[in-house]
């Protein structure tokens, strides 16, 4: 068996459907960070730990989660609110943990977005780390998330899972990623002045996480972002096969990176400390992650 922490952070219109979909599991631990809405309320209504901590980082909050939220078995998954598991993908796990010659599996998300899945405009298949030994994984930050770090061999699961990005409405996801963008902005001027592309990934590489890494790396140096990414995505990935929702969704990352491009130029030109202090406050669904002060809950 394993055990699956949710991460939270006003998540009162998903919180319980998740949890839902984790209780295949005999331990489910909900990570929150001090959310101001009925998060905690519903959660408390199924037999869950629940433990809040101070919101610092993605990656930081992965890395303090399981490094001090002790559990029963020695595997993991990682939900975030608007994710589920499903019963495939929850078996695939079982089996796939009874082999020592892997430390962690990465599986692929299937973005749901207007009522649909989106498969191409998505880069389907994306792969997130996602179960995985505790003792032998962690996080550092990347932008507005998170990439892992792996003390060993890490592999692939077949099965997939259902990510409701959209989940709170346009409204949420616009904010979310205004909020976003200001890291990605802090990224991206760090990597333009430290970074380097790694040409032998990005053509090379032996799986889509590596191959798409060293993608990101290239895409933060090339001109007209916006434009690339949305001909990138609606055309040559065939986002213009989605229909109405694969149109929305193009247009919506092509948004966003261009609100990164506006945040960029403001760093380096706008008097003061910039855009850096909005950075790290608690966004929305994937404000899951945080770090600093802790505060247990239980049932």
């Amino acid at each position: 068996m394993f055990s699956i922490y949710i991460l939270t952070y006003n998540e009162e219109i998903d919180i319980a459907a998740c949890i839902e979909s984790a209780m295949l599991s005999d331990e489910v631990i909900v990570v929150d960070s001090f959310s101001s809405d009925r998060t905690i309320e519903i959660a408390k209504q199924y037999p869950v730990q629940i433990v809040q901590h101070e919101f610092e980082s993605h990656g930081k909050q992965r890395t303090w989660m399981l490094r001090e939220i002790p559990t029963k078995h020695e595997w993991v998954y990682i939900l975030e609110a608007d994710e589920r598991m499903t019963p495939e993908l929850f078996n695939e796990c079982l089996e796939a943990i009874k082999s020592t010659e892997y430390v962690g599996y990465f599986a692929a998300e299937r973005v749901m977005f207007l009522g649909q899945w989106i498969r191409r405009s998505t880069q389907y298949p994306r792969y997130q780390m996602r179960l995985f030994r505790k003792d032998k994984v962690w996080f550092d930050d990347y932008g507005h998330t998170e990439r892992e770090v792996c003390d060993g061999p890490t592999d692939f699961l077949k099965e997939t899972y259902p990510h409701y990005t959209n989940s709170k409405g346009i409204s949420r996801w616009i904010d979310k990623h205004n909020r976003y963008s200001t890291d990605e902005a802090a990224e991206t001027l760090r990597q333009l002045r430290e970074g380097s592309i790694n040409w032998k990934d990005l053509f090379f590489g032996k799986t889509e996480v590596e191959r798409r890494h060293a993608l990101k790396d290239l895409s933060l140096r090339l001109p007209l972002r916006p434009i690339i990414r949305f001909f990138y995505m609606y055309f040559l990935l065939g986002g213009i096969l989605d229909g109405r929702a694969g149109l929305s969704w193009c247009v919506l990352q092509a948004f966003y990176e261009y609100l990164i491009l506006i945040k960029v130029w403001e760093m380096k030109n706008l008097p003061g400390p910039g855009l850096s202090s909005t950075a790290n406050s608690p966004s929305s669904s994937d404000m899951l992650d945080k770090e600093d002060e802790e505060k247990a809950i239980t049932n």
